[in-house]
């Protein structure tokens, strides 16, 4: 049961996740009166976040590897605390972009302790585990909208949505600082090396599959920065929805990422492998921008909208699964780099996408998107054919 009550402290923490990674661009309007600026200035404070991370991946992920977990899990708790407590009493621009790059600090700093420690708790399920994450982050996503509206609607200080997730990340810090997490230990971990061993024909090369898992780090978290970012501009000026009905795709994008990763953790290594669904949810998100592109009507946004959500769930969560599979003697590392990608893609994107709405033309950041797609559909194929020839699965199931 001990393990339990870390994965759910870890749990909530995501939870609250999924609520910050939206919290900026869904407050923007309140935002940018705040600190006179404007869409862009808020699209290059969520690039700060990324900033943060990917100034910091690299360095969290070795000290994951070298002191343990908790204390990296603990110190991002309380680091995002002060972020969310920072950015609404925030007087100038400046100042809150320093607490963005602290955000950025807080979930380096979270994800190079939560995986690993997720997959040391539950070895057997550690795709599921690895999933559930995107679960818990998906429906604070879901619920921050709904919240924000609330606050609107009642004439409160839009500031409210910052400061109860604040309050939630210090209770919960308490939760993680009497849980116990699993230590690795020596004779543990030349077991697993032998077993880990055992299930590779030959050992996997960093530079073939480790670079394409790495691409995938960077499109897949592309992918949904876009969405999180643009979906609500899109519906406003291309589908000619209301601000509040186009806020509203954020918590169907939200809904179809939640229901998707709730099927993932079912499915996963019963069902399905990681490395098929990492094909798989790009080439319908391909497929979904397509029609957004197509189709510029209020009700198909929303559907699209869901399955754009769905088909972006939970792809990094299930990259780093198979990296820390692949080279599993560094699972803290390989995490750490894996995610540097991804906050590459944090900081590039806002900023690509904020200088292509200036253009004037928001429908031309979704045409980047399939290009992006389409990037992670081919570094995706490559990672399961060398999938393939690494395992003995094929060749147990053709003499079998």
């Amino acid at each position: 049961m001990k393990k339990y009550k870390a994965a759910s402290g870890m749990y909530i923490n995501y939870f609250l996740l999924g609520m910050v990674n939206i919290i900026l661009a869904s407050n923007m309007s309140s935002l940018t009166e705040q600190w006179n600026t404007d869409s862009t200035g808020i699209s290059y404070l969520i690039a700060a976040i990324g900033v943060g991370r990917l100034l910091t991946y690299g360095l969290s992920g070795v000290l994951s590897d070298k002191f343990g977990r908790k204390p990296l899990i603990i110190t991002s708790s309380f680091l995002m605390g002060v972020f969310l407590l920072g950015i609404p009493f925030s007087p100038t621009y400046e100042i809150a972009f320093v607490f963005a790059l602290l955000a950025g600090v807080s979930n380096s700093a979270m994800d190079a302790g939560t995986y690993p420690a997720l997959t040391e708790m539950f070895p057997e399920s550690a795709g599921s585990a690895s999933v559930m994450v995107k679960a818990f982050g998906s429906l604070g996503a879901t619920i921050l909208p709904f919240i924000i509206l609330f606050l609107s609607n009642n004439h409160l200080f839009y500031g409210f949505a910052f400061l109860i997730p604040a309050a939630i990340y210090f209770v919960n810090l308490l939760l993680i600082l009497s849980a116990s997490f699993t230590k690795s230990k020596s004779d543990a971990a030349s077991d697993e090396d032998d077993f880990e061993r055992s299930r590779f024909i030959t050992e996997p090369e960093f530079w073939r599959e480790g670079l394409a898992l790495i691409i995938i780090g960077f499109t897949s978290t592309a992918l949904f920065t876009v969405s999180q970012i643009w979906l609500p501009s899109f519906g406003h000026e291309v589908a000619g929805m209301s601000h509040a009905g186009s806020i509203k795709l954020l918590s169907y994008y939200s809904v179809g990422s939640l229901v998707s990763v709730l099927l993932l953790s079912i499915l996963l290594n019963k069902w399905i492998k990681p490395v098929t669904v990492i094909l798989l949810y790009p080439m319908i998100t391909l497929l979904t921008v397509i029609t957004i592109l197509t189709v510029h009507s209020p009700t198909v946004l929303s559907i699209t909208s869901f399955f754009l959500g769905a088909s972006t769930a939970g792809i990094f969560q299930l990259t780093i699964a198979i990296m820390t599979e692949l080279f599993w003697r560094k699972k803290g590392t390989v995490t750490g780099i894996v995610a540097t990608a991804s906050s590459l893609a944090s900081v590039i994107l806002p900023i690509a996408t904020g200088l292509i709405a200036k253009g004037g033309d928001i429908s031309h950041i979704f045409f980047f998107d399939c290009f992006i797609a389409t990037l992670g559909i081919l570094a995706a194929a490559f990672v399961n054919y060398r999938y393939k020839k690494l395992t003995k699965h094929e060749m147990i199931s053709s003499h079998g």
